[in-house]
């Protein structure tokens, strides 16, 4: 009898943890008789590309993507899934080579349009935005050390530079006892940090009459998983008793990451955002009150169209004075279909680059300047599994990355380790 030889199937991901935990879960519906996961260097039968599409460059790259895996095997079948091909799906049919471009509720039937794939014209199925309504339960499990596990999709928010709601559709979730139930998935794999994933999940419970906390308290209660972060949450979401919560638990993480996009309330007001920098400055302000060493990190954009010279160093003084530990940058990106490319006031890519840089300096003095007073503390460290050059690392509690010589027994365990200087790179 002649064994079938298994077909070899590469995946890769752009954008954001939710797309690496759907990644991964996607990955694990390929019957492990009948294919092999392999790298996407490596020549495959199926390529699968979930895309981004959160600004121009992400586009750029998805594109990119989708072409490297045709030039490295031009008769394997290339599948594009994600935000890109929910939303400019014309496009990428325009790649020869596509053969399969999945939307937003489709990619979760990814296996089933590959098992009755036949050659057609017309690669394209994907939904009317108005009615991506799925969710896919998701974690990742390519990282021994932590999963990214998907507790909420889609956004109601509808800001004016933003396409994720017409990409990922609106706010729903299911219920925390599902969730509870992959938390307990996870654990088995011994693995000991979970980042809880969305596109908003401070709206957690709209659709099961939930709410975000109810979801951390049942969570706590898992057995096996040591560490939980929160990832993205939205400023006007977190709650007095959110962050009492936190304070009082040793294993929910005392790092928060809170989008802020602008320091200036003019470019807040433009942007639709739903708080004044207040807002922001009272809830950084009691989170530390309440956790005095947490980690506190803010996304911000420059270049929204109306941000003047002004506007730009009210933000950059406003972030300077707040006891933030870090920034992410972010370039103001034309999306079609949003209401800012509408707006007068362009800012020059010249202008844009400038004030990057600036901020991506900020952002460097900001860390140090966090690290710094760490020095001498001792805090818990979770250490990966890579040997770099003899060294390996880790991230504390209140996220900062720490590095120490390579010991093969610390891979995957949490250590207390006392921080003792700054290295040049952090």
């Amino acid at each position: 009898m002649q064994i079938k030889k298994r077909k070899k199937v590469a995946f890769y991901t752009l954008g954001c943890k939710l797309n690496f935990a759907e990644t991964s879960s996607i990955a694990r519906m390929f019957n492990p008789v009948e294919y092999e996961i392999v790298g996407f260097k490596e020549k495959a039968d199926i390529y699968i590309i979930n895309t981004c599409t959160v600004t121009a460059n992400a586009d750029k790259k998805s594109r990119n993507s989708i072409s490297r895996a045709i030039k490295k095997n031009n008769e394997a079948l290339i599948i594009a899934v994600g935000c890109y091909s929910q939303l400019h799906a014309d496009k990428i049919a325009e790649i020869d080579g596509v053969d399969l471009i999945l939307g937003s509720n489709e990619k979760f039937n990814l296996i089933e349009y590959v098992n009755k794939y036949s050659a057609e014209k017309n690669p394209i199925h994907k939904c009317d935005c108005n009615n991506i309504n799925t969710f896919l339960p998701a974690y990742s499990l390519g990282d021994r050390t932590r999963s990214f596990l998907k507790v909420q999709d889609g956004c109601d928010y509808f800001c004016t530079y933003c396409t994720i709601p017409f990409a990922r559709g609106r706010s729903r979730n299911i219920t925390i006892a599902e969730i509870v139930e992959q938390a307990k998935e996870i654990a088995k794999n011994d693995i000991n940090e979970i980042i809880l994933t969305g596109v908003n999940i401070g709206d957690f419970g709209k659709t099961t009459n939930e709410t975000f906390l109810d979801l951390l308290k049942q969570l706590h209660n898992v057995d096996g998983i040591e560490r939980y972060r929160i990832s993205s949450i939205e400023p006007n979401l977190i709650t007095d008793e959110i962050i009492q919560f936190v304070a009082n638990s040793k294993i929910f993480m005392p790092h928060f990451h809170i989008p802020i996009q602008s320091g200036c309330n003019k470019i807040l007001n433009l942007m639709q955002r739903k708080y004044k920098r207040e807002l922001f400055a009272e809830k950084t302000e009691t989170i530390l009150n309440h956790i005095p060493h947490a980690g506190i990190g803010a996304d911000v954009i420059v270049g929204f169209p109306g941000e003047t010279e002004y506007d730009f160093n009210d933000t950059y003084d406003f972030l300077n004075n707040l006891n933030l530990s870090y920034l992410h940058v972010f370039t103001y990106s034309e999306r079609q279909g949003t209401k800012s490319v509408k707006f007068e006031g362009k800012v020059s890519p010249q202008e844009k680059k400038l004030r990057s840089e600036k901020l991506h300096r900020l952002s460097e003095i900001i860390k140090k300047r966090f690290v710094k007073a760490n020095i001498g503390s001792k805090r818990n460290v979770l250490f990966e599994n890579y040997n770099n050059n003899g060294t390996m690392y880790g991230y504390t509690d209140n996220y900062i990355r720490v590095q120490i010589p390579f010991n093969k027994q610390l891979i995957n365990q949490i250590a207390e380790v006392k921080l003792r200087k700054i290295d040049i790179d952090l």
